[in-house]
């Protein structure tokens, strides 16, 4: 089975509703960026969910414009030295628009991503996006905490990952992103549910992109 892969759970067949969430095809993404304001991205990585299975990643290393902040060196491990020989996001743009090409959209803490793809991406416009910060406060209540680091201690979303895989990288991230995302999505069994009004973002938000 593929790094990160979840057999569907539901076939479709739920009752009068007829609208299985796994009909429609999902990428969900992580950014992590320099520590500029605004921010630019040093790493991106892309997940597919189709057909409710979790797919193989896809992941750029990028040069940004400007350097990297030592601060954001700290939370994700990147320096200037390990991108210093990377593409820029010009040279990937083609390659992140193909992979970002899905019906709908997921991250966690989604605007946060989606204001530097938007920037970056001139003239793109997002698909549906799917906010995991917000459906865990809708469909998980009563958690201690909404951040992504603790819903992955929580609800053991990185078994099973590679060991060379660690958290504040985008392809970690955006793997145990997807995973969050089948379960609430299996929470919510069909798409009018899971595209119900999902509550706003609170004091638990995930610390804004770096």
């Amino acid at each position: 089975m593929s790094v990160g892969m979840v057999e569907p759970t539901s076939d479709g067949r739920t009752g009068n509703k007829v609208t299985d969430w796994t009909s429609l095809s999902y990428v969900v993404v992580d950014v992590e960026g320099n520590g500029q304001q605004p921010p630019d991205p040093v790493e991106l990585a892309a997940v597919p969910i189709v057909a409710g299975v979790v797919a193989e990643p896809v992941s750029w290393l990028v040069r940004p414009d400007e350097p990297i902040k030592h601060f954001a060196t700290r939370i994700h491990g990147l320096t200037n030295k390990d991108v210093a020989d990377c593409p820029s996001f010009t040279d990937i743009k083609v390659d992140v628009l193909l992979a970002l090409s899905h019906p709908a959209l997921v991250a966690h803490n989604a605007h946060v991503d989606l204001s530097v793809l938007q920037r970056k991406l001139t003239g793109w416009e997002p698909p549906e996006v799917f906010d995991t910060l917000k459906l865990a406060r809708r469909l998980m209540p009563g958690q201690d905490s909404y951040r992504l680091g603790s819903l992955v201690e929580t609800f053991k979303l990185a078994e099973g990952l590679p060991e060379d895989l660690s958290p504040h990288r985008a392809t970690y991230d955006a793997l145990v992103a997807a995973r969050l995302f089948v379960s609430l999505a299996t929470k919510a069994a069909t798409l009018e549910e899971l595209r119900g009004e999902s509550p706003g973002g609170g004091d638990d938000e995930a610390p804004a992109l770096f």
